[in-house]
């Protein structure tokens, strides 16, 4: 469904995030050292400040209900970004990106995955406004994705290859063999070349696309307003950037991830299903009455099983810290060798990849 929003709001909207775009390009253009845990906290902070901020204007000034149907998308869409880092992590290992280098490659890459999902939501929105029963298959799609997201449990050797895009790419482009810097392209040999960071670019736009095969879905379960699903999609990967250099380390340490996630992703899935039958005319399955699963309580289904699922995570890393604290004397080793060596190194190696490779 489009959207009822005026004109004029889309316009400002969309001057908005390409001024926020713009000051971002300007400041890594400007920096000159790594970023650091305090620079990242304060992005993170401005980038959710602001995402709350447009989602109170939503609630005040906005159609009926889009400002809470902004909310719950922006919270889906975010933590289901969360699975993404896993795989940016390995891209810049895999891909030996130098460490002045790797703001400027998440943030190209990143943009160019919301000008690529872009399209995908605006096909999903027709799509929905065609047929109800994408409805359906939307449905079904999120539930199988989140029986298999479960059973894949902890990866504790997450893999990234390169898929058939990334290969053409190598054959394509006149590649330099070292990086230079921050340059994605370089003159070399009597002609201008690209440099790896061209393909590491690439390899996380295409990451990102990816992984929207899903979380696209999820949002449409939760709205079929174009409007807040294109912009729920621009604020949750815009700050997405900044969130890979703050969590870091803990990242290892958020070990249910894929139970959280997949526990979204069942809840969403059932919420179109149900959806698509109330709009062919199913009220009741037998004796049992479907229930109208408002975005509200969307929304506080989703940030308490986050927050359960970040609290677990915790408590277990904790305990077996604990454990290996007090057996640790004896010789006894509590902790699989995976988890302790991902826990050693200052970024982990694993996560919920679910297996999706550009």
């Amino acid at each position: 469904m489009f959207t009822a929003v005026p004109l004029v709001a889309w316009l400002l909207t969309i001057l908005g995030l390409l001024a926020i775009v713009g000051l971002d390009l300007v400041v890594i253009a400007r920096r000159r050292r790594e970023i650091t845990v305090s620079d990242a906290a304060r992005w993170v902070v401005l980038y959710v400040g602001l995402a709350v901020a447009f989602g109170v204007v939503l609630l005040l000034w906005g159609p009926p209900d889009t400002g809470s149907q902004f909310f719950a998308g922006y919270v889906t869409e975010y933590s289901l970004s969360v699975d993404n880092l896993f795989v940016f992590v390995i891209i810049m290992a895999r891909f030996a990106v130098p460490p002045l280098a790797v703001d400027k490659t998440l943030y190209i890459g990143i943009v160019l995955s919301l000008l690529m999902r872009a399209v995908f939501i605006v096909a999903g929105a027709a799509a929905i406004a065609a047929a109800t029963w994408t409805f359906y298959v939307f449905g079904a799609f999120l539930v199988y994705t989140a029986v298999k997201l479960v059973l894949e449990g902890e990866n504790d050797e997450a893999d990234f290859q390169e898929g058939r895009l990334l290969r053409r790419l190598r054959r394509v482009l006149p590649l330099t063999a070292d990086y230079h810097g921050d340059r994605i392209v370089v003159r070399a040999h009597g002609r201008r070349m690209a440099t790896p960071l061209a393909i590491a670019i690439a390899a996380i736009g295409v990451a990102n696309v990816v992984f929207a095969l899903d979380s696209i879905p999820a949002i449409f379960g939760l709205t079929q307003d174009t409007f807040v699903v294109l912009t729920a999609n621009a604020f949750a990967l815009m700050g997405l950037r900044q969130l890979y250099f703050l969590i870091g380390g803990l990242l290892g340490k958020i070990v249910y991830l894929n139970v959280g996630l997949s526990v979204i992703l069942a809840f969403v899935g059932v919420k179109l299903l149900v959806e698509a039958l109330h709009g062919s005319g199913v009220d009741h399955l037998g004796a049992v009455g479907l229930p109208e699963i408002t975005t509200g309580f969307s929304l506080m289904f989703i940030l308490v099983v986050l927050g359960l699922t970040i609290a677990a995570s915790l408590a277990r890393d904790a305990w077996q810290q604990r454990l290996a604290w007090r057996r640790g004397s004896r010789g006894v080793d509590v902790i699989p060798a995976a988890r302790r060596n991902r826990d050693q190194a200052s970024w982990p190696t694993s996560g919920a990849n679910r297996d999706r490779h550009p």
